[in-house]
């Protein structure tokens, strides 16, 4: 009978062992999964002020133009790129100035052309 009992007992302790390691891993693994996202939700968070852009302006280096959108190091302002190409155009206004502005449409040139009839009070 004590046999039974010491068996019994060990079971019984084996069981609760068992069922603490199982939740014990899920707690660890969902508990890390969200401190996880909490780290790299932290990680994508930049400051709202402007002291991160200013010290990398300051920290570029360039002999000639420094494009303030871009970082670019160009010869002339005008010829600074575009900070998201592959949606935006630039324009060169004349004096050298340049302007970037979202693609006009499915058509090569066509900001350009809406630039163009605005700087003459038509569109």
């Amino acid at each position: 009978m004590q046999l039974f009992g010491l068996v019994l007992a060990l079971v019984g302790f084996l069981s609760a062992t068992t069922a603490n390691a199982q939740f014990g891993f899920f707690d660890q693994m969902f508990g890390n999964q969200q401190q996880q996202q909490q780290q790299h939700h932290q990680q994508q968070n930049v400051r709202s002020d402007s002291s991160w852009y200013q010290a990398q302006y300051e920290g570029a280096h360039c002999s000639n133009y420094l494009c303030p959108g871009t970082l670019s190091c160009v010869s002339f302002p005008h010829h600074c790129p575009c900070a998201w190409e592959t949606v935006e155009d630039k324009a060169e206004l004349g004096d050298g100035i340049a302007v970037c502005a979202s693609k006009g449409g499915y058509n090569v040139g066509e900001t350009a052309r809406k630039i163009e009839l605005a700087r003459k009070g038509l569109l």
